[in-house]
């Protein structure tokens, strides 16, 4: 039997080229991937709510809106300090504070202003910004799910009082997440316009950067202590006002009551009352009334207030307080600070000899 030896065939130069071609655009994709992979955008930001709300419930509406978006108002100007600028002591309660006329951003009183502190739920007014300058349509519906209650209440969250399946349109849970504060309504609008609590957090820490904060950074919509979850009250007092340029945020926070739309788990609603209004009437003050704010209490941050309060020729001031000792001492430090721009301001030796509440007012009606 005989053998043929094979011939090795001999590659063309055509060829050769061709595969030190095919080989270089290997290498390129990889290379491409790689680089994808390792320029991933990472987050500090730990889960705070479990990610098991259906893909389909979650996301936002693709139909036509009912409502146009809401234009983003112009950002704000950080408030500034002057020689007339007080620093503050013992005429406060609260460990944190701010005072500031809005008319010429100016700072009016302060009291560790640029410390950091834990705001509780002040959180929720940027959770307001955020959601109102992301929804379309807010008479759309978000159907509440049984694991965001379960996991908020474990953690004993402030509720607005939504249930399991209840069909909750997005302006229902915008004033339920303002005025009782409720946690279940922050978490369901979160879920409605990112997807996810954790998606939505991303977005109000980018609008940290638009608004040129300072030092802070959020972990949840709600207000929940987390140690990597704080502000200031120079900050806040920015947020507050960015707050009021939008005419439906400045409404959510200035409404003493209200009731949701009728569903088949509420027949007649669910009745709201805001958590400021309870501990006041806005008027206790002579020549100045507050017209609306938002509370917050965990017991790392204490009691807290963000309000603002209007004259009778329409001056416009904020005031933020925080870490206050009694569920009234925000509404007393209030008085006081919005007292010193009417002239009924104590000096910190009346303060000693008499409380500041009782020279300002001699009643707060019951929560």
């Amino acid at each position: 039997m005989s053998t043929k030896k094979r011939k090795r065939r001999k590659v063309s130069p055509a060829g050769m080229l061709l595969l030190l071609v095919m080989f270089l655009a290997v290498i390129i994709a990889v290379y491409g991937m790689f680089r994808l992979l390792i320029s991933a955008p990472e987050t500090s930001e730990e889960p705070t709510i479990a990610e098991t709300v259906a893909e389909t419930e979650t996301l936002p509406p693709t139909e036509p809106p009912t409502e146009a978006p809401t234009e983003p108002p112009p950002l704000m100007e950080y408030p500034v300090r002057n020689e007339t600028t007080k620093t503050l002591g013992a005429e406060l309660n609260a460990e944190y504070a701010i005072l500031i006329d809005t008319e010429t951003n100016t700072v009016l009183a302060q009291k560790n202003a640029d410390v950091r502190m834990y705001p509780a739920s002040m959180t929720k007014l940027m959770t307001l910004i955020v959601a109102i300058e992301n929804i379309e349509n807010f008479q759309d519906t978000f159907t509440m799910t049984q694991d965001i209650l379960d996991e908020l209440y474990a953690q004993d969250a402030s509720m607005a009082g939504f249930v399991a399946d209840e069909p909750c349109t997005i302006m229902d849970m915008l004033y339920g997440a303002s005025l009782p504060s409720g946690a279940d309504a922050t978490t369901g609008l979160a879920c409605y316009v990112a997807g996810s609590e954790r998606a939505f957090v991303r977005m109000m820490n980018k609008k940290v950067k638009q608004l040129g904060l300072k030092d802070t950074h959020f972990m949840n919509t709600s207000g929940l202590h987390d140690e990597k979850h704080y502000t200031t009250a120079s900050d806040m007092a920015v947020i507050l006002n960015y707050c009021l340029q939008n005419e439906l945020c400045r409404k959510l926070i200035s409404t003493p009551t209200y009731v949701t739309t009728p569903t088949e788990q509420h027949p007649d609603g669910i009745p709201l009352s805001d958590t400021m209004f309870n501990k006041m009437e806005g008027t206790e003050v002579p020549g100045i009334t507050i017209k609306g704010g938002k509370t917050g209490f965990t017991d790392e941050a204490g009691q807290c207030l963000a309000s603002y309060a209007e004259t009778p020729d329409g001056k416009r001031y904020l005031a933020i307080t925080a870490k206050g000792t009694d569920r009234y001492q925000p509404v007393y430090d209030a008085f006081t600070l919005y007292g010193s721009v009417t002239g009924t301001y104590p000096t910190e030796a009346e303060t000693a000899e008499t409380p500041a509440i009782e020279q300002i007012t001699p009643e707060i009606p019951a929560a």
